[in-house]
């Protein structure tokens, strides 16, 4: 894709299973990569030529200065920002105060704070912003409340961004993955992946669990010139979730004569 060789992102939640996919697939491209993330081991571990990372924990003002900081000095130059971080925290209804704000200061706030910090680099380079949605933010799931509202909530920030950063030549779009091979995946089935597609399959019309790469591959598209004339958009990499509503991939009918 054109536009991404010689640039720079910062990847916030680099360490994760998609970020890390997200982070390989700049440095293919050619793009400089910043991890960003509050797991230094991991990612720490990550690093290689054109790859740095900086310890961030983006509920703080000042790593998320120095973040921006660091890439600077390190690459001299920032163009995109992916916000794969988020946080699973989700008690539901019984979600005291202390754990809304928290979700919504990891899932939300704490981009919006780095946007603010790498603003004036993304508009000298006409750069562009990925956020991360999810499935979760356009229907209801039993038992989750904070999780699904931070997730609509970034696809509206995603709208808002776009809005008022265009006349700056900053781009701003969203990706929403299905379900995805990623960190929870692998710690709910104790690393079980044939056991993720199998639950996943009725949900997905195409009867399985997401690649990190798939969702990858789109944040790349978005950044590059082949996205020029896209924003305050979304992409489902979701398999096909979306588009059953209710319905799942198998036969209803025959139920009703079992």
């Amino acid at each position: 894709m054109r536009g991404l060789d010689g640039k720079v992102a910062i990847i916030l939640g680099g360490a994760t299973k998609i970020g890390q996919a997200v982070v390989d697939a700049f440095a293919q491209a050619g793009t400089r990569v910043m991890i960003a993330d509050i797991n230094a081991e991991a990612g720490a571990a990550l690093t290689r030529d054109g790859v740095a990372f900086t310890a961030c924990d983006l509920r703080k003002d000042d790593d998320i200065e120095a973040l921006v900081k660091a890439t600077r000095d390190r690459f001299g130059r920032i163009d995109f920002l992916v916000n794969v971080a988020c946080s699973y925290l989700d008690n539901g209804a019984d979600s005291p105060r202390a754990e809304w704000l928290e979700a919504l200061d990891v899932n939300v706030v704490g981009s919006v704070m780095l946007m603010q910090a790498a603003r004036a680099d993304l508009a000298a380079n006409k750069g562009a912003i990925v956020n991360f949605g999810s499935i979760s933010g356009r229907v209801a799931q039993t038992g989750r409340w904070l999780y699904p509202v931070s997730k609509a909530a970034i696809l509206q920030l995603t709208r808002n961004q776009a809005m008022d950063l265009a006349p700056e030549g900053i781009r701003v779009n969203a990706v929403s993955p299905g379900w995805t091979w990623s960190n929870i995946m692998d710690e709910l089935t104790g690393g079980d992946r044939a056991k993720t597609d199998a639950v996943a399959a009725p949900f997905h019309l195409l009867g399985r669990t997401g690649n990190p790469e798939e969702v990858a591959s789109a944040v790349l598209f978005l950044c590059s010139d082949e996205a020029s004339f896209i924003t305050g958009t979304d992409i489902r990499v979701d398999g096909g979730y979306t588009a059953m509503g209710p319905e799942q991939n198998v036969p209803a009918i025959p139920k009703l004569m079992e």
